[in-house]
């Protein structure tokens, strides 16, 4: 059961990787709506814009719900390693105030023994004999006895300013947490409003509507990856994965036909990075959690020479990310309302291609 089922996904991605690197007849610009076609359902008038610059309003919203997105799980990020280092340090301070404790209890405790003997050290007494021996171990005592309080006292001060600095550190941690919280809710705040305003301009389009608007939505990608392919960009790309890369492509090409939540890393769901981050997660190489961290922090590689596994990062502002999986496509999550995927992977504006595994 399994084998056939392995082979049935396995000739399921096949055909779809031939449909995407095949040149074939590239989806007509449907005619622009006539008044009738462009009522909406509840009667009212036409809308003024064509069923192209809907899509390209659509698109924009969608992008900036993604850069939104990036910057709402950096702040998640930084917030949940900011939590763990204040709990760090809090437990360091409990420990801290607990030697604290046991040291001052010493340095009373020799205090305490230093008044019983009139204010002399125990060894000092001896120090008033007339048998040298007695005043050679009374001298020796002496030392021992101011070392051991010199050493509780230095441990102490050492302590006390470990304590405080401890203390600072929270407190500045404290700080970058609440700040990193003001930030996600305001990429929340931002991400749902462009999701809303996106999803309220398909609303009003018709259910015939809204299918012309995929197909315009997969021409247009179709013509950036025709256009793509033919510069000659493919030509020099046939390096084979590497082993860690193999079982990345393996975990991302899995997701298929999941849905696109923004903010989700699976298992059920996914954004653009939680998908790549967690399929490298799977081979074994943690990533950045956000596509905008994954461009600055992973290695760049020249497009030629992309393998199977490498990252793809797409627009200027590195909002989105695709893993490449061979023969010019790549396996992504694209946006809401949308599941994970294969597409071309010229079929958007790419700002350059990094590897995790490098």
């Amino acid at each position: 059961m399994n084998r056939r089922h392995c082979a049935s996904a396995a000739i399921t991605l096949v055909c779809a990787l031939s449909v995407l690197i095949t040149p074939v007849q590239a989806f007509a610009t449907p005619a622009p709506p006539s008044p009738s076609d462009a009522r909406s359902d509840s009667g009212s008038k036409a809308p003024e814009k064509s069923l192209e610059e809907v899509r390209k309003e659509i698109d924009a919203l969608y992008r900036k719900a993604g850069a939104a997105t990036d910057a709402y799980n950096l702040a998640e990020e930084k917030a949940e390693k900011q939590s763990g280092e204040i709990v760090k340090l809090a437990r360091a301070i409990v420990v801290g105030q607990s030697k604290i404790s046991e040291l001052k209890s010493q340095a009373g405790a020799q205090a305490r023994e230093q008044y019983r003997t009139g204010g002399l050290p125990p060894g000092a007494q001896f120090m008033l004999s007339d048998d040298p021996q007695l005043f050679l171990d009374g001298v020796s005592r002496v030392r021992e006895g101011q070392q051991a309080a010199q050493g509780v006292l230095g441990e102490l001060t050492r302590t006390q300013q470990d304590l405080e600095t401890y203390t600072k550190d929270a407190s500045t941690n404290w700080k970058k947490l609440e700040a990193n919280r003001v930030k996600q809710a305001k990429a929340k705040k931002k991400i749902n409003a462009q999701i809303a305003a996106a999803k309220k301009l398909e609303s009003r389009l018709k259910k015939e509507e809204r299918a012309r608007l995929l197909k315009l939505e997969q021409a247009a990608e179709y013509k950036l990856q025709t256009a793509w392919l033919s510069s000659g960009a493919l030509k020099d790309i046939n390096r084979k994965a590497s082993a860690s890369g193999k079982k990345a492509v393996a975990f991302a090409t899995a997701q298929i036909g999941k849905p696109y939540v923004w903010g989700a890393e699976g298992p059920k769901s996914y954004d653009c990075s939680g998908l790549t981050s967690q399929a490298w997660l799977s081979a074994g190489r943690p990533i950045p959690r956000t596509s905008q961290e994954q461009w600055r922090l992973l290695p760049h590689i020249a497009i030629k020479d992309m393998r199977p596994g490498d990252l793809i990062i797409y627009h200027g502002d590195a909002s989105h990310v695709g893993m490449y999986i061979g023969d010019g496509a790549i396996v992504h999550a694209p946006r809401p309302g949308r599941n994970v995927t294969l597409a071309g992977a010229g079929s958007m504006q790419i700002l350059g291609v990094v590897r995790p595994d490098k």
